[in-house]
């Protein structure tokens, strides 16, 4: 029976033998992250992907991501390394329900959150990031804008452009969006002196008291950076461990125990190995229609930001 560390020797050795890059979400597992060649946020990960001479890469993380590399390196050969990690936001709306609100609200830009399925981003006009949302929006001549999907980052964005008409459907990230002013709260009575760092798709009241917010790359350069000793952290419960092993003088706790993605965690060392070995994962293949229609909203950004 192999350990970790000698199934992360052989995924080294394998990816170097059969050219493969790859590339890990921030809220992925320890050990994965230890291998992977690039670590970092969904859509930072995928213009990484352009710059490697690799023929073929294999992201850890959910689909949607792994649809990104795809459509930013269509002559890359992508796999998603567990078939099963969906994103439960990108996948709470559809092309069909977006045409139909855009014929309600004809004068209305649609900015799409980079985590929405490749399908969807067909019908928008932009995309953004977490971190190039508010620069993004203020860009655009646009002063009606439909935000699509996740109305907390919506919210975030809309009030530091105040200058501009917001309308917001009910969705988002289901794992941020269940911390609550009680959670703050709790973990401040537990940590007096330490600051609260949170995701802006956490609820508008959460995000209210904390200290900082920003994307998870935000939140982990901050706490690097800061001289202050110790952190809440309001994102995915792996970047408080991440940040531990980064700043070992320092103390980091998430903002609550229930901040676990199960789609994040659903990937495993094991899928990697099996991906490499050709025997798992999935290829991510799309038509060139939807390619070149969802690619379009992403190169409005690039421009943009």
């Amino acid at each position: 029976m192999k350990n970790i560390y000698e199934f992360q020797q052989e995924i080294k050795r394998l990816k170097e033998e059969k050219d493969f890059c790859i590339l890990a979400h921030s809220y992925q597992s320890r050990e994965i992250v230890e291998i992977a060649d690039f670590t970092g946020d969904s859509f930072q990960l995928s213009v990484q992907a352009t710059k490697v001479p690799n023929k073929n890469v294999i992201m850890c993380g959910v689909r949607f991501m792994a649809e990104t590399v795809k459509l930013l390196s269509p002559e890359k050969t992508v796999y998603l390394a567990n078939p099963i990690a969906g994103c439960p936001m990108a996948e709470q709306m559809d092309k069909e329900l977006i045409e139909e609100v855009k014929r309600q609200y004809p004068d209305y830009c649609v900015v799409a959150y980079i985590n929405t399925t490749s399908e969807l981003k067909t019908v928008c006009d932009v995309c953004v990031t977490s971190a190039s949302a508010v620069k993004i929006v203020k860009k655009l001549p646009n002063k009606n804008i439909l935000f699509i999907p996740d109305c907390n980052l919506g919210d975030y964005v809309a009030k530091q452009v105040p200058e501009k008409n917001f309308k917001l459907l009910h969705g988002g990230c289901p794992t941020h969006a269940k911390m609550t002013v009680r959670d703050v709260q709790k973990a401040k009575t537990l940590y007096p002196n330490a600051e609260i760092l949170v995701h802006p798709e956490c609820q508008p009241s959460v995000v209210a008291l904390c200290d900082f917010v920003g994307s998870t790359s935000a939140i982990m350069n901050y706490a690097q950076k800061s001289d202050k000793k110790e952190f809440i952290i309001g994102t995915e419960i792996s970047i408080a461990e991440h940040l531990s092993y980064m700043c070992p003088d320092k103390k980091f706790y998430p903002l609550s125990k229930d901040l676990i993605c199960a789609n994040m965690k659903a990937t495993t060392l094991i899928d990697v190995y099996r991906t490499l070995n050709g025997d798992g994962g999935e290829e991510i293949l799309m038509d060139n229609e939807t390619m070149t229609k969802a690619r379009k909203c992403i190169d409005k950004m690039i421009a943009l930001g």
